[in-house]
């Protein structure tokens, strides 16, 4: 099969689904500017953030959302796979938060259909957090500063997982990274780029790129199988989406990543094998369109991807309020 077949293809799978069909409606162009963040609930969303960075939602006392999800560093770890409870390494790549609002469904498999639902995973899962939904809401209850702060989200001091995980997911939507240098050039700031990256552009619409990275997060709308022309060897045992349907065609299909911020979230793929772009894009080319990219073509490709960093979120660090006589102690790692 030659190549201009292959990508034909890839561009008929993933281009004519509602949601590629929708985003491609846009500035002519396969992606968008991120858009400007609307805030219905400041409250919810300041008390997501002392959730997102408290470590008493954990079992130790010692991992938050952010240990995972680090802010500092493009809302993911830099690590091939995150440790948890106990020092436990986990069995795929953590995928950045940043601009996560944009995708079709949470997780690589997309288990989770949305942010809210994605926030209670980590904190029951064993291997992470290692508590239990019922143990982290009556931690919370015990703290007389968050039952003010859920009253002023939610009207009342009540506090369930439905309120809990809805204010961490508050504070996630507004996790979006909006003015790369890509996105005012897209808005008509043709000095924004460089001609060496404007030509990796080219070459990334011209090679089938964008049939899956596309949209205003450059990725997260589809699932798309991991090794279409050339089998992929995994270094992790992740199945992908096959895991939520049971379905054997699922197999080794995964959410495809946001390439926003990419330069900040390595290694890359569910696996996270590629340590560097030049390795990810090569590895890319060869197993999902059948290409070899020379040298310049990978410099030019990984130019481009560099464009996609946008403003990193910006605001206060959050002071935790204090535990409570209460307040149940970290327990220790066994």
């Amino acid at each position: 099969m030659s190549f201009k077949l292959k990508t034909v293809i890839l561009i008929t799978a993933c281009a004519f689904t509602p949601v590629a069909a929708t985003l491609a409606a846009g500035n002519g162009e396969p992606i968008q500017p991120i858009p400007a963040v609307r805030v219905s609930n400041p409250a919810a969303v300041e008390l997501g953030k002392m959730l997102f960075f408290d470590p008493r939602l954990s079992k130790s006392g010692f991992i938050s959302c952010n240990s995972c999800h680090n802010l500092s560093m493009g809302g993911s770890d830099n690590l091939k796979s995150s440790i948890g409870h106990g020092w436990q390494k986990g069995p795929i790549n953590a995928p950045t938060v940043l601009n996560a609002r944009f995708n079709l469904a949470q997780f690589w498999d997309g288990r989770a259909a949305d942010l809210k639902a994605q926030a209670g995973g980590p904190i029951a899962n064993p291997g992470e957090m290692a508590y239990s939904h019922e143990l982290a809401v009556n931690t919370v209850k015990t703290i007389p500063g968050y039952r003010s702060a859920f009253r002023k989200a939610f009207g009342s001091d009540e506090v369930n997982i439905d309120r809990l995980t809805q204010a961490i997911a508050s504070f996630e939507e507004t996790l979006v990274t909006p003015d790369s240098r890509f996105d005012r050039w897209l808005k008509g700031d043709k000095k924004a780029l460089s001609s060496e990256e404007l030509a990796g552009y080219m070459l990334f619409k011209d090679s089938g790129c964008v049939a899956c990275h596309n949209g205003p997060a450059v990725g997260g709308n589809s699932y798309q199988r991991m090794g279409v022309v050339e089998a992929y060897k995994a270094s992790s045992p992740a199945e992908g989406r096959v895991a939520v349907t049971g379905k054997d065609a699922d197999r080794f299909n995964f959410k495809v990543p946001t390439l926003r911020n990419v330069e900040l979230t390595y290694p890359y793929f569910h696996d996270g094998a590629a340590n560097t772009l030049t390795e990810a894009v090569d590895t890319m080319g060869r197993v999902q369109l059948g290409r070899k990219f020379s040298a310049d073509e990978n410099a030019r490709i990984v130019a481009f991807l560099k464009t996609l960093t946008g403003k990193q979120p910006s605001f206060a660090m959050p002071t935790l309020p204090p535990s409570a006589d209460a307040t149940p102690r970290p327990q220790p790692f066994n």
